[in-house]
């Protein structure tokens, strides 16, 4: 399968290693005519502001938001998780708008509050699976159409909706690639059903 990830800034490689390591083609995404061959794609952490601002000045924010709304599985990473969501707390500006939750950003505050934690996530993987914090944002509200998969702190930290998934922390920083699968199995299921 060709898992795409957004290649304009953050943390796209490590996403690309993960792909690879799992047995999947990763293809680094900054073209809209790119989004046709895509299995799924990965919306990375790095800076939300900068990251919609370059899909707009590439044109792809309608292309992506339109096959992400025709089903293409898409999964966002701390900053990608703001780009999906259709409400950020104390914030105007919306970006893809796609996913029923409302994200605060920096919730856990600055760089020197990042933190590491094992969480046993059973939709995920049986065995405790690392995350990491860094500035990250993390769910205040989310639609009853949406499945929350973990809470840390009893924040809302991961959820998904339908070929939706948002995580707040950053699984390609670790070496365990359990959320990669994850997400790969949503990639295939939608691949095999259409």
């Amino acid at each position: 399968m060709k898992i795409g990830i957004l290649g304009f800034q953050g943390a796209f490689i490590e996403h690309q290693r993960h792909i690879a390591a799992i047995g999947h083609e990763p293809v680094v995404v900054r073209y809209p005519e790119q989004l046709t061959e895509l299995d799924g794609i990965i919306l990375p952490g790095g800076e939300s502001t900068t990251m919609g601002k370059l899909l707009n000045r590439t044109g792809m924010m309608e292309p992506l938001r339109l096959r992400i709304l025709q089903g293409l599985p898409v999964w966002g990473t701390c900053a990608g998780m703001i780009l999906l969501a259709k409400e950020l707390v104390n914030d105007t500006v919306c970006h893809l708008g796609v996913m029923d939750i409302a994200v605060k950003r920096n919730a856990y505050g600055t760089q020197i509050d990042s933190f590491e934690v094992d969480v046993k996530i059973p939709e995920v993987c049986a065995n405790p699976v690392p995350l990491v914090f860094i500035r990250a944002p993390y769910i205040t509200e989310v639609k009853e159409n949406v499945d929350v998969l973990c809470r840390v702190d009893d924040n809302i930290v991961a959820a998904r909706q339908d070929n939706m998934l948002a995580t707040s922390f950053h699984p390609e920083l670790t070496g365990n690639s359990a959320f990669h699968r994850y997400f790969a199995d949503m990639c295939k299921n939608k691949k095999s059903s259409l």
